[in-house]
C-alpha cells in the first residue's frame, strides 16, 4: 500500500508501544497484540490502541506521533500527518511509522472510549511500565459481535486462550476476590 514512499524501518511492535509509554500517552491495547501479550497463539502485524481524548493527553500523543514521523495509510501517495482534530474526533487513523504501523482509535465497536474500557482492561507489566490491555473475555465479546471474518477465525483460538487462562488461574472474578482478601 503506498504511503508516500514511506515504509518502517522496522516492524518492531514492542517498540511503537514502549514508544507511547514513555511519552507519557494514555491508552488501552486492543486487537491483536491484546490477544498476542494475554498468550493467544495469533498473529498480527499492527498495534491497534484506544486513547484518552483528554486535550493533555492528545497532546502528548501528537508529540510521539510527529516524532516518529507518522502518516495516515493511503492508497496514494499523499503524506497526511495526523493533527490535533483527528485525534478529538471520534474516528480510526490508520498510521505508518518509521518504527511500525500503528491504529489510533477513538472508540471501538458498540461506541465503546477509552473510559469505557478501563474497567476492562488488565494492567500488565511491560518493560518496567505498566500496560493497560483491553482482558481477553471483553476482546472475545468484541469478536462476536464483529461481521470481520478474520475475526471469526480468531474467536476459536482466543475462547481456548481464556479457558486454559481461567483453568491454570482461576476464574478471573475468583481471582480479583482472593487478591482483595
Amino acid at each position: 500500500m503506498p504511503t508516500g514512499g514511506r515504509k518502517p524501518t522496522s516492524a518492531g511492535l514492542s517498540e511503537v508501544l514502549m514508544g507511547l509509554l514513555e511519552a507519557g500517552v494514555d491508552f488501552i491495547l486492543v486487537g491483536g497484540l491484546a490477544a498476542v501479550i494475554q498468550g493467544a497463539p495469533v498473529t498480527t502485524m499492527d498495534v491497534d490502541i484506544v486513547h484518552s481524548r483528554s486535550p493533555e493527553n492528545i497532546a502528548r500523543l501528537l508529540t510521539f506521533l510527529k516524532s516518529v514521523e507518522a502518516v495516515h495509510r493511503r492508497f496514494d501517495d499523499k503524506l497526511i500527518e495526523p493533527n490535533e482534530r483527528d485525534l478529538s474526533g471520534k474516528g480510526h487513523m490508520l498510521l505508518t511509522t518509521r518504527i511500525g504501523p500503528l491504529d489510533v482509535l477513538a472508540v471501538i465497536e458498540g461506541g465503546r472510549s477509552y473510559e469505557d474500557l478501563l474497567e476492562h482492561s488488565v494492567d500488565i507489566d511491560f518493560r518496567g511500565y505498566t500496560l493497560q490491555v483491553l482482558d481477553l473475555k471483553t476482546l472475545i465479546e468484541l469478536k462476536k459481535a464483529s461481521t470481520d471474518s478474520k475475526d471469526k477465525q480468531r474467536l476459536p483460538v482466543l475462547k481456548e486462550t481464556l479457558r486454559q487462562l481461567e483453568e491454570k488461574y482461576g476464574r478471573g472474578e475468583d481471582k480479583e476476590e482472593s487478591e482483595n482478601e
